[in-house]
């Protein structure tokens, strides 16, 4: 077990850098920008969240994903509180994680949280921006459903928020 002396908020951030969202799994939860921030109390580890959308279905796994990989790395007394305010937005998201959404074949976010989804997002296999908008709601409800109109290709974009 971990010692109040030998936890360190950078060590648990680095633990967090390797925990991975479970319905897009080449993004990890920091990459995502939902972990709002690392704290310690007396021996308690406390990870604050924001989910992508109230109601998200992840965030219980997500929870439990993080608390698994801290226990896997001797930490035992771990706190995940969600928080809604500020509601979570992709400008939160990192460039690493929207190139890593890119070369994992979904659109990622273009614009800030006040753009409107349209026709022209860019396909993530050809690069064409010839895209018709298929569904406001793709695999899931933080994406959309779009259509490459030249290699014909079906693809997930990451919506904004």
């Amino acid at each position: 077990m971990i010692t109040i002396q030998s936890i360190s908020v950078k060590k648990i951030w680095n633990i967090l850098e390797t925990v991975c969202d479970p319905e897009v799994p080449v993004l990890t939860l920091t990459d995502l920008g939902i972990v709002r921030d690392v704290k310690i109390i007396d021996e308690t580890v406390e990870v604050i969240i924001t989910p992508t959308y109230t109601g998200c279905p992840a965030m219980d796994m997500i929870a439990m994903n993080i608390r698994l990989a801290l226990i896997e790395n001797g930490y035992a007394n771990i706190k995940i509180t969600s928080v809604l305010s500020p509601a979570w937005t992709t400008d939160w998201m990192t460039e690493t994680g929207k190139q890593k959404l890119h070369e994992y074949g979904i659109a990622p976010p273009k614009g800030n949280a006040n753009t409107i989804i349209e026709d022209g997002i860019e396909c993530p296999q050809c690069h064409s921006l010839n895209t018709t908008i298929i569904s406001e709601f793709g695999s899931t409800a933080c994406k959309a459903l779009f259509k490459c109109n030249d290699c014909k290709e079906p693809f997930d974009y990451f919506k904004c928020y």
